[in-house]
């Protein structure tokens, strides 16, 4: 037992060292302060989803992941931003885009937020599905507990829903989705493939891998908009009594703010607060964390990452200067 603890000791502090030995190799490779974070983010998404994967090859329920969900009131969306292996593999895209210098889409701000809309209703959807399910189908001698017990741990367990972007995409058990006895995991594929037995099931597995990826090449973060686990790491920040969270948070300061909207243009979810609100704390359910928007505007002091108060990052000096990229995104949003 003593060396199991050891030896779990000794892989998370090698995952820790390689972390920061990636976050020191960005800070004193790129000069340029304006992917400094984007580049430190992917370090960051990629060791946190190998730790992912370890955990996950420990005998944890998956239950207890939901625990991720209550430090959203301090932290906000920065899973989502930061860690969630989803978010790697269309940030891993956007990258392969900047490099053959392919510029995304815009969506119509109407839209946009109709999408954000959307998730609510996926995410209730996903919760009621096995009442519903119960409903159409009840068992000869209905009993509560019995109810219960299938909501949580029957076939159709809603709370995987959630979980499901938690998981790495490579994982430590057997899927429908394998090559060279690697097997992959791909979020909500594998819900289909459960509530939609058989080989149409698998299609339509197939068919919503395909669109994901497809629309990851047009569109910055697509799914992140209309994500239920996202819905749900929001939506304690929605609530009256819960105002004054998360800590970890975007702030505008008006007076430095040239209403260039490079950061609105610069942001993977399009929040529109950026633009529309005039000082403070961002208060949108729809920001990551990224720091995207920190990071592009080239106006010093105007946003910042703050952290209790503290900023932990601050947009700089670049003399006005506005990416080339991020150019050719104005002249298409126009």
């Amino acid at each position: 037992m003593i060396w199991e603890i050891i030896g779990d000791a000794l892989r998370i502090s090698a995952l820790a060292g390689f972390g920061i030995a990636g976050i020191l190799t960005v800070l004193i490779w790129k000069q340029n302060l304006r992917t400094r974070v984007t580049y430190t983010r992917l370090v960051v998404q990629a060791v946190a989803s190998a730790a992912l994967f370890y955990l996950f090859s420990k005998p944890i329920p998956l239950s207890y992941y939901l625990l991720l969900f209550p430090l959203t009131l301090f932290f906000g969306r920065l899973y989502c931003g930061w860690l969630c292996p989803f978010g790697f593999l269309m940030d891993l895209i956007s990258q392969l885009k900047r490099i053959f210098r392919k510029t995304y889409r815009i969506l119509p701000d109407r839209l946009n937020k109709s999408l954000h809309k959307l998730r609510y209703l996926l995410l209730l959807f996903f919760l009621l599905l096995p009442i519903l399910l119960w409903i159409m189908d009840p068992p000869p001698n209905p009993d509560l507990a019995v109810v219960k017990l299938q909501y949580l741990i029957g076939p159709f367990q809603p709370y995987t829903v959630l979980i499901d972007p938690i998981m790495p995409l490579v994982v430590p058990w057997t899927s429908p989705f394998s090559f060279n006895s690697i097997y992959f995991n791909y979020p909500y594929a594998q819900n289909i493939v459960t509530y939609v037995s058989g080989d149409f099931g698998l299609a339509i597995a197939v068919v919503f891998v395909g669109l994901t990826l497809m629309s990851s090449l047009l569109f910055r973060r697509p799914w992140c908009r209309f994500c239920p686990t996202g819905s749900s790491l929001a939506i304690l920040n929605r609530l009256k009594g819960f105002k004054w969270a998360p800590l970890l948070y975007i702030e505008k300061n008006e007076e430095k703010c040239k209403d260039c909207e490079v950061c609105k243009i610069a942001c993977p979810m399009q929040v529109s607060e950026l633009c529309e609100q005039k000082n403070g704390k961002i208060a949108s359910s729809q920001c990551i964390l990224c720091a995207r928007c920190v990071e592009s505007c080239p106006h010093p002091d105007a946003i910042k990452l703050k952290m209790a108060r503290k900023a932990l990052f601050k947009s700089r000096n670049s003399a006005g200067k506005i990416p080339k990229w991020i150019r050719k995104l104005i002249l298409r949003s126009k």
